[in-house]
């Protein structure tokens, strides 16, 4: 019988779904960002040379993530663009949850799911296991590259930043979303949104942008939307952006 889980509960039981894999594991979450406990785990599923997959939706992964990911030889990633779904599953257990594989979701949110055995449900469990396929199937398989961190371009950049909002002015500037800001300078929204994420400005949560106490500092101003919360940026940012 399926079993109902709290936060805490999911958190447990992930890390030994994880841990006590023997063949295939397979991860499915929108958003990565790997508790070191989950990364232990999986380091030690490489060493035993069992087979792991983890699908994902962005390939917006922060620095550390993706260089873990890329030194990880025995997990192979996949990206679809419209997955919601957060499922973790091997040969005898399955979690259906509304948790993301995101350290912060574990330690911060209140999540629900359900926990399924082979064994008790083998009809739900296998219900699960066909829909994961079919993601499998129609999911793109990419190969993590490895980014390094220059230190003195990140000094400088953060540098900047400081020197913008000293010299903000106090007069008030037209808010623009990052999809105007894209067609005012000719740079592609990822471009403009990894300004801000690289400068550490705003971060996505979810489906969620969210500001941080820099970005709010240079008039980064959060609304809602259809599809989530979003940023508006003051328009005379655009010079900075193309810098």
């Amino acid at each position: 019988m399926a079993k109902f889980l709290n936060t805490t509960g999911i958190s447990y039981h992930l890390e030994e779904l994880i841990r006590n894999t023997q063949d295939r594991l397979i991860l499915i979450s929108p958003y990565l960002q790997f508790h070191k406990r989950v990364k232990d785990h999986l380091e030690n599923l490489c060493i035993q040379k069992r087979d792991i997959r983890i699908i994902y939706r962005e390939n917006k992964l922060q620095v550390q993530e993706s260089n873990w990911l890329e030194s990880q030889i025995g997990i192979r990633t996949s990206l679809c663009s419209t997955l919601h779904a957060k499922c973790y599953i091997n040969e005898n257990e399955a979690i259906v949850t509304s948790m993301n594989l995101y350290s912060f979701s574990q330690q911060n949110n209140d999540e629900m799911g359900i926990y399924v055995t082979k064994q008790d449900d083998p009809q739900l469990y296998d219900d699960i296991s066909t829909e994961v396929q079919r993601l499998l199937t129609v999911s793109d398989e990419i190969r993590v590259s490895v980014k390094k961190v220059d230190k003195e371009v990140i000094q400088k950049s953060e540098k900047k930043v400081s020197e913008i909002i000293k010299a903000k002015s106090n007069s008030k500037s037209k808010l623009l979303t990052t999809k105007e800001l894209s067609a005012k300078t000719g740079l592609s929204s990822r471009k403009v949104n990894s300004w801000f994420t690289d400068n550490k400005l705003m971060y996505k949560k979810d489906d969620n942008w969210i500001t941080t106490k820099k970005g709010k500092e240079l008039g980064g101003l959060e609304k809602t939307g259809q599809y989530g919360n979003f940023v508006v940026w003051p328009e005379d940012l655009a010079k900075h952006l193309s810098e």
